[in-house]
């Protein structure tokens, strides 16, 4: 799905052939790439995968075994909270790519007992929070990019869990 306007550049797709509500997480990803402070042109893709799909992914590219249930691709090294100044006259900025597995996202809401269309928003925003730099590699880190993905959510009318 690509939309004209703010965010034509993002792309969210499903190549299982579930039904998702994609226009809500096209507008949750522009939603992020605004409330972030990236140029309207920039470029992501999030794409719904299987679980063998993201099983594979996961152990190609991080040494993991087993399904996951987000994994960001970025492109840059960014800085969290400081988005590049591209060049005028550049090409649009690509952050990158960020694999969902809808069924794996499905199975952690059960047992968290909090609503699938709630944890899909959360993994739509954490994947791409990855894209713009943020991590959780230790407390302070995952502190901050938790009270980002808070704040995200809630400007779209979703609880964190």
């Amino acid at each position: 799905m690509v939309a004209a306007g703010f965010g034509a550049n993002v792309a969210v797709e499903d190549e299982r052939d579930a039904s998702l509500d994609l226009a809500f997480l096209h507008e949750l990803a522009v939603a992020v790439i605004r409330a972030e402070g990236f140029p309207a042109d920039t470029e992501l893709t999030v794409t719904m995968v299987s679980d063998s799909r993201i099983s594979d992914m996961n152990s190609e590219y991080l040494g993991k075994s087993g399904p996951t249930d987000v994994l960001s691709f970025p492109i840059h090294d960014l800085e969290p909270g400081a988005p590049p100044e591209p060049p005028t006259g550049s090409p649009p900025l690509t952050l990158g790519d960020v694999l969902i597995a809808p069924a794996y996202v499905f199975a952690q809401a059960r047992d968290l007992e909090v609503g699938f269309n709630g944890e899909m928003a959360l993994m739509v925003v954490h994947g791409i929070l990855h894209l713009m730099g943020y991590d959780h590699e230790d407390d302070a880190d995952a502190e901050i990019m938790e009270s980002r993905e808070t704040v995200l959510l809630a400007s779209m009318g979703v609880e964190r869990r």
